[in-house]
């Protein structure tokens, strides 16, 4: 769920922030971080930069030979190639190898694969998510950990103190009550933990963490509208009465391998920094050192580094795109470069296309989105809208071959101003899992024809126009 819903429960805090910035932000309006000159490096070449990292360290290069041999066996090995050597010449260069990955498509799997991780843990746990709701599938979560922190599991939750504005003091003191070490994020209060306070500045990544051994991440929080999954209901010729509050449509992935410490290595990282009371458990060793082949690079966004890594990832290799690029975004506002990338990658004859919502809760930033739409169209992009459900997933394919699933949308809020978390997963495989999940997305979307769009009302184009001032904002 975006931070929005959070915002409007603190209406006045956001409006008061959002005046500060606007100038700021309004004269930032395109990131200027697009290099139409970048060339992917050869083989050689990307070979000497790449480095492939597991448990134990770098490997050596007949390791790394052998690793990259077997992703590009996979299928479409010359668009990894050109991908990987676009992830080189920008420096992007340490993967991760040896890990698994498996797409969770909607609440319950998702939330049913984390409920068996937290049961199977022996030593840590950590939780950290934008919004944590007080009861439903939130309170079953939370009686977990505190049974686990029982059994003496170390267990570990921050918490965005904006996104679970709504959420009672007692849940959490009730976790902490139970052995829980709970942390809020940049807490609304500024006396509450002085030095720790931004209210522009928000933790908005989904991440769960069990032992060494498992980890999760993507756009699912731990929220009701989650409770049931989506496509029953996206088969509907009507909208359910509850599309709005239940049902949610989110991807989560499950991951396996070096990749979970790494995780938790950023969620250390964090911790530390807000001065998080409590000491973390040590870094437990995996049951399993390498369970599987995926090579996967981790990308972690904190607006303290500069603009979120993820964004430039998908900006580059958009770019670099031969075959297709398939976005399905639940927010959809990044500016007119990547907009401009899109166009000029569908010109080419890429074949581009985006899932957006057709409803949301961020109208904002749904009309926002609305805006480009004739811009893409004219240029060849396929627009498609999911309306049965709010659509909330945040997920890219590019060339079958680059796979990014994570908790980052492509608004300003996540380039610029929100801690997120992401993974990279390359190679065929996992790309085609990616490709038939967005298959069946736009199976039950609404494709946006350019004729029909060009006689939409003079209220909505107001509304667009609007949302186009303020997108900087959103």
């Amino acid at each position: 769920m975006r931070q929005i819903r959070g915002w409007r429960d603190a209406g006045w805090l956001w409006t008061a922030s959002a005046l500060c910035a606007l100038a700021n932000m309004a004269g930032c309006a395109n990131l200027n971080e697009r290099d139409t000159e970048l060339r992917p490096l050869s083989r050689q070449a990307t070979a000497a930069q790449v480095t492939l990292v597991d448990g134990r360290g770098t490997v050596g290069a007949a390791t790394e030979a052998r690793d990259l041999a077997r992703v590009r066996a996979e299928g479409r090995g010359a668009l990894f190639e050109r991908q990987l050597g676009v992830l080189a010449a920008t420096g992007e260069t340490e993967l991760l190898r040896g890990n698994t990955a498996r797409l969770l498509v909607d609440g319950p799997a998702t939330f049913a694969a984390m409920k068996a991780a937290i049961a199977a843990a022996r030593q840590r746990i950590l939780v950290e998510f934008y919004i944590v709701e007080g009861d439903g599938v939130a309170a079953e979560v939370a009686d977990l950990l505190i049974r686990k922190a029982a059994e003496g599991v170390s267990v570990a939750m921050m918490y965005d103190s904006i996104g679970s504005l709504g959420t009672e003091r007692a849940f959490f003191d009730r976790l902490r009550a139970g052995g829980v070490a709970v942390c809020a994020f940049n807490p609304v209060n500024p006396l509450e933990r002085p030095g720790h306070w931004g209210l522009l500045q928000r933790n908005h990544r989904k991440m769960l963490a069990a032992d060494s051994d498992v980890a999760f991440t993507g756009g699912i929080n731990l929220s009701n509208v989650y409770a049931k999954g989506s496509f029953g209901s996206s088969r509907r010729k009507e909208p359910p009465a509850d599309a709005d509050t239940e049902g949610w449509r989110d991807t989560q992935v499950e991951l396996r391998g070096p990749v979970v410490p790494a995780l938790a290595a950023v969620f250390k990282q964090s911790w530390e920094h807000q001065g998080c009371e409590g000491t973390l458990a040590p870094t437990p060793e995996p049951r399993v050192a390498l369970p599987g082949q995926r090579i996967i690079k981790l990308v972690a966004g904190d607006p303290r580094n500069g603009i979120n890594p993820t964004y430039k990832a998908l900006l580059r290799a958009i770019d670099a795109s031969q075959v297709s690029v398939q976005l399905t975004m639940a927010y959809f506002a990044p500016g007119p470069e990547l907009i401009q990338a899109l166009c000029d990658a569908a010109r080419r004859g890429v074949a581009v296309a985006l899932v957006l919502p057709g409803r949301s809760d961020a109208a904002l930033v749904l009309h926002a989105a609305r805006s480009r739409y004739a811009q893409l169209l004219e240029a060849g992009v396929q627009v498609y809208e999911m309306s049965q459900t709010v659509m909330h997933a945040k997920t890219a394919v590019i060339d079958g071959v680059f796979s990014s699933v994570g908790s980052s949308n492509l608004d300003w809020r996540s380039i610029v101003g929100n801690n997120e978390i992401d993974v990279i997963v390359l190679g065929d495989d996992f790309g085609e899992q990616m490709q038939a999940l967005f298959a069946r997305d736009i199976s039950v979307s609404g494709r946006i024809e350019a004729e029909q769009w060009a006689r939409r009302g003079l209220g909505q184009r107001l509304l667009e126009g609007f949302a186009r001032v303020v997108e900087p904002l959103l």
